[in-house]
């Protein structure tokens, strides 16, 4: 992909107008939720540091590469113009501890994400269609990290710089958004998050179109005390590793 998927996007202004409500009244939501943001990450930083560095310490020792996996993804960019709210798709460097070998073939997950976008993989209790099962790319430390979501903890280095929100649609790589439908751009018309309303009530055990359906939902109600209460939702799927993969 490239940034052709992006420039080719339906318009997502015109996608958000019909519920955003006034732009001031979600302008100073979107202030106030940076605000949150950047206060609650550095604190978490400063938590999770010590954490991260000995996931970093497991993973080279158990396998080639970096310890840190950086993928293009694909977020959204806000700014105020004449009054209105306008939101412009972007790339950026979406940042995860590194769970599988160095040099695993990306193709093997585009071609499991076309079959899981046309409901062609298994789903339900004991089944988690959005990643793969038994994949053998996975290190046994990253299996240990994706269980407990700690392989996500370096996506607080991009919420301090402003390309993600602690809360949000789940960062979506280049090649998903090629799969979209028209009405799923919807979901792409807010920041990118590290939690949302699909990790703490889906955890990958829901359909495409429910996790779509999920992340619109999203952007159509969010707010600061929706916005904290999936915070505190998160920890508690996290620890009972509630649908993890």
């Amino acid at each position: 992909m490239s940034a052709n998927i992006v420039a080719s996007a339906p318009d997502i202004q015109e996608l958000q107008d019909r519920f955003v409500g006034k732009a001031s009244i979600r302008m100073r939501y979107l202030r106030l939720k940076r605000v949150m943001d950047f206060g609650l990450s550095a604190i978490m930083l400063i938590v999770a540091g010590p954490i991260m560095l000995v996931s970093a310490i497991l993973i080279k020792l158990e396998s080639d590469g970096p310890a840190i996996y950086t993928q293009q993804r694909v977020g959204a960019r806000c700014r105020q113009e004449d009054g209105n709210i306008v939101w412009d798709l972007c790339l950026f460097p979406c940042h995860k501890l590194r769970t599988m070998r160095k040099e695993s073939d990306p193709e093997i997950h585009k071609e499991y994400l076309r079959k899981f976008r046309n409901g062609e993989t298994e789903h339900g209790p004991k089944h988690a269609p959005f990643k793969l099962s038994r994949d053998r790319r996975v290190t046994m430390v990253g299996q240990w990290l994706r269980k407990t979501s700690l392989d996500e903890l370096p996506q607080l280095f991009n919420v301090m710089r402003g390309e993600m929100s602690l809360v949000g649609p789940r960062p979506v790589p280049a090649y998903e958004v090629e799969l979209y439908d028209r009405a799923h751009y919807e979901r792409l018309a807010a920041k990118p998050g590290i939690t949302g309303v699909w990790q703490v009530y889906g955890r990958s055990r829901v359909t495409f179109e429910q996790m779509v359906a999920m992340d619109v939902e999203y952007v159509r109600q969010s707010s600061l005390m929706f916005d904290l209460k999936l915070l505190v939702m998160t920890i508690a799927s996290v620890v009972s590793f509630k649908g993890a993969a």
